[in-house]
């Protein structure tokens, strides 16, 4: 029998081979999971190789068409996902004892409130957590919540009540909706209108995905586009054929703010969006992430938003 020394075992098995190990099992390719995390193939391969070298066993079977967990892989990536966890608590930990949100903080946003928001926030941001470095990605909803069990976020903005095993949600504020109509739309002409009416005409929505899509389609009582007509990929482009009168759309407050074109009316009775910060539970991130969403709150127009 040989004897391990402790300190041989610190050396020979980190953090990041089981992070390169995790970032495998996400992607199922090497390939993309070292650009997952930011490495070349070649150091991610021959870290796992290391990993599974001092361990004994096969982690990950391989081929031409990709990467496989071994039965054996797939019991370490779960518990290397546990102590990767444990990892962030204990950084939360020590920056808890210190000046709250120093350092980077990786943020996932829907893309219909990203750019309208953080010209609001950002500011505010800057202004109170100087040495916070913000890295903000526009993403759907479905992206974000994988990129937060896969550790690529520490946060994310969504629209809808998206909270899940191992993620603790804050809710920021709700957004009205308006309706956007052609200039010369006969709606146009009323004060408001009603979601009924809205629903009855072309009513356009982005591709599938996006949260704003089916939102659109539930209140307005609409059917799901036969797929004949447009299928935008963008708030923008879905108000700028709105404003051509190619038909109509549900806008939120804040992409409606300041626009003269297309014609925007309340809709009666009023209807609104519940905006949230989702975030991996963990008590030691639980107090940056409750002051960051304070933060984002108090960052808000009162004029265009309903704080939560």
């Amino acid at each position: 029998m040989r004897l391990r020394p402790c300190g041989a075992m610190v050396a020979a098995m980190t953090l990041t081979q089981l992070s390169y190990l995790v970032a495998l099992a996400d992607h199922g390719h090497f390939r993309r999971a070292a650009e997952a995390c930011g490495v070349s193939q070649p150091t991610l391969s021959a870290q796992i190789a290391r990993l599974e070298g001092y361990l004994g066993a096969t982690l990950v079977e391989r081929g031409a068409a990709g990467a496989r967990l071994t039965v054996l892989g797939e019991q370490v990536v779960a518990r290397a996902r546990a102590m990767l966890t444990l990892a962030d608590e204990v950084r939360g930990v020590a920056r808890s004892g210190a000046e709250p949100l120093v350092g980077p903080l990786r943020l996932g946003v829907i893309p219909t409130l990203c750019p309208y928001f953080l010209p609001w926030a950002a500011p505010s941001l800057r202004a109170r957590f100087a040495r916070l470095d913000l890295i903000c990605r526009e993403m759907q909803t479905a992206e974000a919540l994988l990129a937060l069990r896969r550790r690529e976020l520490d946060a994310a903005v969504v629209a809808e009540a998206a909270s899940g095993p191992g993620l603790e949600m804050a809710a920021l504020f709700d957004e009205p909706f308006l309706a956007a109509l052609p200039p010369d739309h006969p709606l146009a002409r009323g004060e408001t209108v009603s979601a009924a009416a809205l629903g009855a005409e072309r009513l356009l929505v982005l591709e599938e995905g996006h949260c704003l899509r089916d939102q659109a389609l539930s209140l307005c009582g609409a059917a799901a586009p036969d797929g004949a007509g447009y299928r935008a990929t963008s708030l923008e482009t879905l108000l700028g054929l709105v404003a051509v009168g190619e038909g109509v759309t549900l806008a939120p407050a804040l992409a409606a703010a300041g626009r003269t074109t297309p014609a925007l009316r309340p809709i009666a009775p009023a209807m609104a969006r519940r905006l949230s910060l989702i975030f991996p539970a963990g008590a030691a991130r639980r107090a940056d992430m409750r002051l960051f969403a304070e933060a984002l709150r108090q960052a808000a127009p009162k004029s265009l938003l309903q704080i939560a």
